[in-house]
């Protein structure tokens, strides 16, 4: 008899078979519809992600009723998938990851992607949206922080507010933030509160999540992102800011530094953490958008139950 993690393995990739085959419906959905009204939907991709990404960015341009595409390139999107999305997005900008000058912070683990969104807010209000999402519901708060240029975040847990950084370290007031086995966000927030950038007083951070964020026009930029890199570099050292996830720690640091920043409410705006928790019932009356992290993706068909949804609403 098979191990019960032999199982879950095997029951990971038996599901991600039968999305992928779901969600190659959405190739017979229509075009997203044309415009530039001064909001851009942005992701990073590539070939694997090609079908939940339409999906993703599919259902977030219908609920939302907002946005043009663009696109960064992780460098192995072919010349079928640009065909595809010059057909379903609107011949969307395409930039390429090798185009991306990462300057004094680390160069992968998406770093490419948060400061091309931080040279694009200079003049558009830029949403990034990941390829495991799926939007289900009226996005209405989304669109009162577009209209006001407020920033927003996806909550990383229920519970995270804006927090003073001073505040957030006190509570790590005994960890060594250098320590090579801490999670990258827990060595920041051990060491944030120490953190001196000039012309940035009364610093804040929330715990937040990357996969869906807002970046209001003339918002703090890629200096700001540059600074705290160059700032986190000296605090717990480059091989430990280098590693993944120091992006998003960026990400939710700018966006608790713009103003009046936005934390979206987690009774609507969810991550997917556990099918238990999570059940397919309630996700036709309650979530308006599901980001489906990596390692519980898959658990239930809580998924593939929404996928399948985004799509048949698509049309």
């Amino acid at each position: 008899m098979a191990s019960p993690s032999l199982a879950e393995h095997l029951n990971w990739h038996v599901k991600q078979r039968l999305h992928r085959r779901l969600a190659r419906r959405v190739l017979r959905t229509p075009p997203i519809a044309q415009g530039d009204d001064g909001v851009i939907l942005f992701s990073m991709i590539g070939t694997a992600v090609l079908l939940p990404y339409l999906v993703a960015v599919k259902s977030l341009r219908q609920q939302l009723g907002r946005g043009r595409v663009v696109i960064l390139d992780d460098g192995t999107l072919t010349a079928a998938d640009h065909a595809v999305l010059a057909h379903h997005l609107n011949a969307p900008r395409i930039i390429a990851i090798d185009d991306v000058d990462t300057g004094p912070c680390p160069r992968g683990g998406t770093w490419e992607r948060l400061l091309t969104i931080l040279d694009l807010r200079a003049d558009a209000y830029v949403i990034q949206v990941d390829s495991d999402t799926v939007t289900l519901g009226d996005l209405a708060e989304v669109r009162a922080a577009i209209d006001a240029e407020r920033d927003f975040t996806l909550r990383g847990e229920a519970g995270s507010e804006i927090r003073a950084a001073a505040e957030l370290a006190a509570d790590r007031i005994g960890v060594d933030p250098r320590l090579l086995g801490l999670h990258v966000q827990d060595a920041a927030e051990a060491a944030i509160g120490w953190l001196a950038i000039p012309g940035h007083d009364r610093l804040r951070y929330v715990r937040g999540c990357s996969g869906f964020a807002g970046f209001a026009p003339g918002g703090p930029g890629r200096a700001l992102a540059e600074k705290f890199s160059q700032a986190m570099d000296g605090a717990i050292g480059r091989a430990s800011w280098s590693r993944w996830g120091s992006e998003q720690v960026t990400s939710n640091f700018v966006v608790a530094n713009g103003r009046d920043p936005l934390l979206l409410p987690y009774d609507r705006y969810w991550n997917f953490w556990n099918a238990a928790l999570f059940g397919r019932a309630r996700f036709a009356g309650d979530a308006a958008f599901v980001h489906f992290i990596g390692t519980y993706r898959f658990h239930g068909d809580a998924y593939l139950a929404a996928t399948r949804t985004a799509i048949d609403r698509l049309g």
